[in-house]
């Protein structure tokens, strides 16, 4: 064993830099490593994390691009400096350990098996099929935020989820304009009957996300906190989307999709922010 690897220094960032740091970022630049075990991983993991468990690190080094810079993570931060100095000392040059681990991170999570879900867009054939089959989904979302608007009586949280409804709404208007561009085709009524789907963003159904988060609906807070929960599961899905498809086209659509997702994060942060601070919705 080379005890000496397990002395070398690695640059350690908190929770809050981390999210700066891979704010602009795609997977195609930065991994997003979770040392964890597959149970822990399922739970909740960063956004677009790939899954490689402490124990098997030393023989998996082949699916961890060494040109690119290293995020690590663990529960707490014992593992995940244990795996970065492992990379290190493997001649990984970028390696950043995520101080406190996924404890600390207290940011957006996503949940599931890395693999979940995946299929809904690698098995598809072209960017089309992949930008109609977003649209679908951002459409299930839209049509969650407003079927709420009628089981809640608060005015202000009728308000969040017509916003949150408008916020898909645009959304939905990006996709298709770039379904345009790449097809020439302007017909949008023919392009949302070919393409439907029983699934929201990230994949599940109304009642998984239900059953999941329990949000209070008279709660603007919670309302949003749902939306932000499900927006970053639709991110986790895109980004691990985009690394498992072998076609750099839809590699490319993917990602932008998932960067227009952190934008809609990044809106409902300030929105929630509103709301702690007394502000109207």
């Amino acid at each position: 064993m080379r005890w000496k690897q397990f002395f070398t220094p690695v640059q350690s960032m908190n929770a809050d830099d981390v999210r700066e740091y891979l704010s602009d970022k795609t997977l195609q630049e930065v991994t997003i490593l979770d040392v964890r075990q597959p149970g822990e991983y399922e739970e909740g993991h960063i956004p677009g994390a790939k899954l490689v468990p402490l124990p098997v690190l030393t023989d998996s080094l082949s699916e961890i691009d060494p040109s690119k810079p290293v995020v690590v993570y663990c529960a707490i931060g014992g593992r995940s400096r244990i795996a970065a100095q492992t990379l290190a000392g493997k001649g990984y040059e970028q390696v950043i350990n995520l101080t406190g681990g996924f404890k600390a991170w207290n940011g957006q999570a996503a949940f599931g098996a890395e693999e979940e879900g995946v299929e809904l867009f690698t098995e598809l054939d072209s960017a089309e099929q992949i930008l109609a089959a977003a649209y679908s989904l951002e459409d299930g979302l839209r049509d969650f935020y407003l079927r709420m608007l009628e089981r809640v009586g608060d005015e202000k949280v009728k308000s969040v989820f017509r916003l949150l409804a408008d916020i898909e709404i645009k959304h939905k208007d990006r996709l298709f304009a770039e379904y345009t561009r790449l097809t020439g085709k302007d017909d949008r009524g023919a392009f949302e009957c070919s393409f439907v789907t029983p699934l929201m963003e990230g994949g599940l159904t109304t009642e998984e996300y239900m059953a999941r988060f329990k949000p209070d609906f008279g709660s603007p807070v919670d309302v949003v906190s749902l939306a932000m929960s499900i927006e970053a599961q639709a991110l986790d899905l895109y980004m691990r989307s985009a690394e498992w498809t072998q076609n750099d086209e839809n590699r490319a659509i993917l990602e932008q999709i998932a960067s227009e997702e952190k934008t809609h994060l990044a809106r409902l942060g300030d929105l929630l922010d509103e709301l702690h601070s007394g502000g109207r919705a």
